[in-house]
């Protein structure tokens, strides 16, 4: 990690707040056992006895990527009635459609997609680009969480597995993405450059979270933290066992995601979320320092296929490349551009999380 993080704070040792943290975090985990084989066996057993009398025991989110496909094949071994779900917002990869298709079929696995309404999506992630904010991917991740809630309360099912996990996704700068459950922040970026109403967008904010989570009894489980999870080796076992492919890096099995993040992020504000991941993987024992360094030297994105990509996205999104090259060219903002309630937001969840 370095100082594109504008709040990091390193120690006398040159160790980061974030990686503190982290290790902090590992070590309370550990000293509770919070991730034995009892406890999952526990939540496990939970689980299954919520099921009963459905056709599901819980929902998985799939991408198409490792961490959820490596989740749907451990859901399997622990012998969980599984629908898998998919969020469709018009930008998934070739291998990544396969890769859903093959897990579905391999697992023996129910699965539906959650297509969003194109035109009205599209206007939002312009909307987001025009505002020249870091959370190009806010209105994707609002989605994901929006659909996955409204498919479990549709089917009675009380869990939603995530393919989300410490061991790569542990650190994340605040800076680098702001809360996306801050709807004031949505609609204000939204009527000012997407003018749009949003009728069918899966709106996520507080107050649907709080429903989902209080009255409808719905919990997120990220049960991955429970294995010895390596990535390379997931991949290894995924394309042996289910025919999976890899795709590229880390969120790329989304042709938008893997431009926000390898291309407009690094450009516009220098920021590398390959420093975020591989510091978790350091901090977790996946990668050494030094290879993480020398990988770092290179660039997260291909200079000379560039142009071509830019001019795919801005022909997706109905825009000239001459504009979407302007925007990444312009200064970057931060959330604090526009209205946001992020002092209520981080009391009440600090609250929450001091209770729970």
């Amino acid at each position: 990690m370095d100082t594109t993080d504008p709040y990091i704070q390193f120690d006398d040792e040159g160790r980061c707040n974030h990686c503190r943290e982290f290790t902090a975090q590992i070590k309370q985990y550990n000293e509770t056992q919070r991730w034995s084989e009892k406890h999952l066996a526990q939540i496990v057993k939970k689980i299954k006895q919520d099921g009963v009398n459905k056709k599901y025991d819980c929902i998985l989110g799939v991408s198409g990527g490792v961490d959820s496909s490596y989740v749907a094949y451990q859901l399997k071994q622990l012998g969980l009635r599984t629908l898998l779900v998919h969020m469709d917002n018009g930008w998934d990869s070739q291998p990544s459609v396969a890769n859903i298709r093959n897990v579905a079929d391999g697992l023996e696995f129910d699965y539906e997609s959650f297509v969003l309404d194109w035109e009205e999506f599209k206007r939002l992630q312009l909307a987001f680009l025009r505002a020249d904010v870091i959370e190009a991917e806010t209105p994707t991740d609002i989605a994901i969480a929006g659909c996955l809630h409204r498919v479990a309360a549709k089917h009675g099912v009380k869990y939603i597995i995530s393919g989300g996990n410490i061991f790569t996704e542990g650190i994340l700068p605040g800076y680098w993405h702001y809360n996306s459950r801050d709807k004031r922040y949505l609609n204000d970026i939204n009527r000012k450059f997407g003018n749009d109403t949003l009728k069918k967008f899966p709106h996520f904010g507080l107050f649907e979270e709080s429903y989902y989570k209080f009255f409808r009894k719905i919990k997120m489980v990220y049960i991955i933290n429970f294995f010895n999870y390596n990535k390379t080796t997931a991949m290894q076992l995924l394309e042996e066992k289910l025919g999976w492919k890899q795709y590229g890096g880390k969120h790329h099995e989304s042709l938008y995601t893997k431009f926000v993040q390898s291309y407009l992020l690094p450009v516009k504000f220098a920021i590398d979320y390959r420093r975020a991941t591989y510091s978790s993987m350091i901090c977790s024992g996946i990668m050494d320092r030094e290879t993480a360094l020398k990988k770092l030297q290179s660039l997260p994105y291909d200079a000379d296929n560039m142009e071509a990509v830019i001019k795919y996205i801005a022909l997706k999104l109905e825009i000239t490349s001459d504009e979407l090259k302007k925007i990444i060219a312009r200064p970057g903002k931060t959330f604090n551009s526009y209205k946001n309630t992020d002092m209520l937001l981080s009391t009440i969840y600090k609250i929450y999380r001091k209770i729970n």
